[in-house]
Parts: C-alpha cells; sequence; structure tokens
C-alpha cells in the first residue's frame, strides 16, 4: 500500500480509505461482515476509515466503532456532520450548537475519545462561516478533534474558509473530499487546484460514479438484479436511460473496458487508479458493500496508469468535464428559484 501526505497536515495516509457508507440499513446490516471487511483492509495496510453521521442515522458509525475496537491506534477516522439527523430543525446544518452535539454523539458511536478528521459535510449556507470554523477550531484546541476539512465544496468556499481562518485566527482546513472519477472530472478545474494552493489533501469520493463504473451495466442489456440501477439507489435520475447523459456514459463504457482489459485489469480497478493519478489526490475512498466486492477492489491496490492511457481517457472525457451535473450533489445556493428571484410586488404592478 501506497502512503502519501495529507496535504501540509503532517498525516500520512494510505492511497486508499475504506469509505462505510455501505455499513448499516439498506446496505450491509451484518456488523460481523462489516468487521471482516475492516480487518481486510487493515491487512492490505489501509489506515484511513471514513464515514458520517447521516450514513444510517449514525449506525455507520457505530458499525465501525465496534470493528475497529481494539486496533483504534492503527486508524485514522475521518467523519462527517451536516445532513439531517432527525425532525429537530436544530438537529441539522452547521450551527455551532449542532456542531459540538453532533461531534460528541460520533465520538460516543465510534467508542473513540478523539476523530482524527472531521469534515462538513456541506459548508452550511444558513450559518456565518466564522461560526462553523470557530466551533471546529474550539473543538480541535479541546483534543477531540485532530484536523478538519469539508466536503463537496466550491473552490470560492475553499478560499473563503483559509481567508476566514487567517483573519480571525482559527485552526486551518486541512483537507477537501470531493467527487472525482473518469466521468465527473469538473473538481480538475478549480477545486483541486485550490486545494493544492493552500496545501490541502483531498480524499476523493464515488471514483466508480455511483456504480457506474464498477462494470456492471451495458448499452445492450438491462441492469443486474440488485444492482444499484436496478433498485434506483438515491435518485432515479441517475438511472433514467432516456437522459442524454446517461445514454452518453452507456456509450463510454465499452471504450472504457477495452482499456482496462489491455492494462490486465478491471473496469472497476481502472477507475479508482484514475483519481490516484492526480497530484492533488491523496487518498480515494472505496465503497464495497460485501467482502467479494472489497477483494476485488483491493486485488490491484498497486495499479497505476501510464500516460498513454491516461491520455485514452482525456480523448474519450476531456478534463474537467461533469458528464451529468446532478452527479455532484453540491449545492448552489445562489442557483435557488429564491435567490434569483424576489416575489413581484402586486401594489406595484
Amino acid at each position: 500500500m501506497e502512503y502519501r501526505n495529507l496535504g501540509d497536515s503532517g498525516l500520512r495516509v494510505s492511497s486508499f480509505c475504506l469509505g462505510a457508507m455501505m455499513f448499516g440499513p439498506g446496505a450491509n446490516e451484518d456488523p460481523a461482515e462489516c468487521a471482516r471487511i475492516v480487518q481486510r483492509c487493515l491487512d492490505a495496510g489501509i489506515n484511513f476509515f471514513d464515514t458520517a453521521d447521516a450514513y444510517g442515522r449514525g449506525e455507520s458509525e457505530r458499525i465501525l466503532g465496534l470493528a475497529l475496537r481494539g486496533r483504534r491506534a492503527r486508524a485514522l477516522i475521518a467523519t462527517k456532520l451536516w445532513f439531517p439527523m432527525g425532525r429537530d430543525p436544530n438537529q441539522r446544518g452547521a450551527s455551532r450548537r449542532r456542531i459540538v452535539q453532533a461531534c460528541e454523539d460520533s465520538l460516543r458511536r465510534l467508542g473513540t475519545d478523539w476523530i482524527d478528521l472531521y469534515q462538513l459535510h456541506r459548508i452550511d449556507p444558513d450559518t456565518e462561516l466564522d461560526e462553523q470554523l470557530a466551533a471546529l477550531s474550539d473543538l480541535v484546541r479541546q483534543g477531540k478533534l485532530r484536523a478538519i476539512g469539508t466536503s463537496t465544496a466550491r473552490a470560492e468556499q475553499i478560499v473563503e474558509c483559509h481567508w476566514t481562518a487567517e483573519r480571525r485566527g482559527l485552526v486551518r482546513v486541512r483537507s477537501e473530499q470531493p467527487p472525482y472519477s473518469i466521468f465527473t472530472r469538473g473538481v480538475e478545474a478549480a477545486v483541486l487546484p485550490t486545494c493544492r494552493r493552500y496545501g490541502m489533501g483531498t480524499l476523493v469520493w464515488s471514483p466508480l460514479n455511483g456504480g457506474w463504473l464498477a462494470g456492471r451495466y451495458r448499452r445492450d442489456a438491462p441492469p443486474p438484479a440488485g444492482s444499484r440501477a436496478a433498485r434506483q439507489f438515491f435518485d432515479p435520475r441517475w438511472w433514467d436511460r432516456a437522459r442524454a447523459p446517461v445514454q452518453r456514459k452507456l456509450e463510454l463504457l465499452d471504450a472504457l473496458a477495452r482499456l482496462a482489459r489491455e492494462q490486465g485489469c478491471s473496469l472497476a480497478q481502472l477507475s479508482l487508479a484514475f483519481p490516484l493519478a492526480h497530484p492533488a489526490v491523496s487518498s480515494v475512498i472505496l465503497g464495497p458493500r460485501t467482502l467479494e466486492q472489497c477483494e476485488e477492489l483491493l486485488a490491484r491496490a498497486d495499479l497505476r496508469l501510464p500516460a498513454a492511457v491516461l491520455d485514452a481517457i482525456d480523448a474519450l472525457v476531456p478534463p474537467g468535464t461533469d458528464l451529468d451535473p446532478i452527479d455532484t450533489l453540491q449545492l448552489a445556493p445562489a442557483l435557488e428559484a429564491s435567490a434569483r428571484r424576489r416575489p413581484r410586488d402586486a401594489a406595484a404592478c
């Protein structure tokens, strides 16, 4: 296993990170198998584990904490907050109250005294940035967090985080967790260069583009039973073959599969190696649901793509291109209708 710097944080992380989103309700509900996945990753040299309070409403954190019991010293744990954790309006977002409570809840579920990397799952558009960074800085100074990061942030938000931290004497944001895959390359334009400019590490999510690059889908065949497409996982638009971006993905899969065969690997293994070629990437998140999937993803952990293959991928999907904008799950408050238009004053008409 290769180890890389998480930006300028001083942390050394494995080039692959085990993502635990598939641990818990709706995915793998067997804690024993999840523990075997964690052990297999530890045996392979992975020292980095990512989860979030919203995954399974805390169940993913609980399962990961149990799996790492007795092995905590070997593991760097990253988790996140922002998404709703209940109906209470204060059980969501990133107010000071929410951050402090969410941190305490995650520590309890993970069964640990500290979190190595605590990330804003999204920068909260409804809370002043100073408030968010100040609350996180206090938790770092209390020893409950080792470092802080963001997830799916825009480049201008990352810059604002650093300006705010510098002006207010707050803890710097050390990492960003963006979506990055062969089909989702928009972050190459500004996010990844900005991270490098500010000495931030990146751990990238969805390198298989939500399953599109796992090698299970074909243009001339229906989705396999039990696949994410068959289950219409998360958002039916992702899989709607009537949409032009979905048609384009189906067209590209054959060419990408040929590239993979020429390298003696599977399409999934080729797709995992792709983001590792970018100099801004510290670690790539694997999200296996089963031990069998984990074994396949780890089988070619040493694979690195030659320049000719990267050039061939560039010819298929140009750098900086997102084939389907909905894949990024990025917040864009300025594009909401309420931000673009004001209700017409009837009295003025």
